[in-house]
């Protein structure tokens, strides 16, 4: 596969702030929007965006099933078409979903890499846990 060459990218805080200067709404760029939208791709519920149904997991439901490998594998397979699908600015290298037992939430690590930039390998692992207990 050819090696792609693409400008920089930016995306808009999701947190709404101001800029203190321009008072414009903060924006994001280039590793940290990435960041941004593959956490967010992964915690959309399917069904939640409007007019896009078929963007997001459906881990957030899955929260309470009786944790077993066979259920990791599922939650690993949920992130990563996810993923492949619908964030063409990364290369997925892998994704680790652990859960820590009678906790009720899930530690899911990702790795990959960012398409176009010279970048090194992004790490990030992040939490789930369900809204409702």
């Amino acid at each position: 596969m050819p090696v792609q060459i693409s400008r920089a990218f930016r995306d808009i805080s999701l947190s709404f702030k101001r800029h203190p200067v321009t008072n414009d709404v903060i924006t994001l760029r280039n590793e940290n929007a990435i960041k941004n939208s593959v956490i967010n791709l992964v915690r959309t519920n399917v069904g939640e965006r409007f007019f896009r149904s078929d963007i997001g997991t459906p881990i957030e439901k899955s929260l309470f099933e009786l944790q077993t490998d066979e259920f990791a594998v599922e939650v690993e397979n949920y992130v990563t078409q996810v993923l492949v699908n619908l964030e063409p600015r990364i290369l997925l290298r892998s994704v680790d979903v652990t859960f820590p037992i009678d906790k009720n939430e899930l530690t899911v690590s990702i790795v990959y890499d960012i398409i176009g930039l010279e970048f090194p390998t992004q790490d990030l692992e992040f939490v789930l846990t369900p809204t409702r207990i």
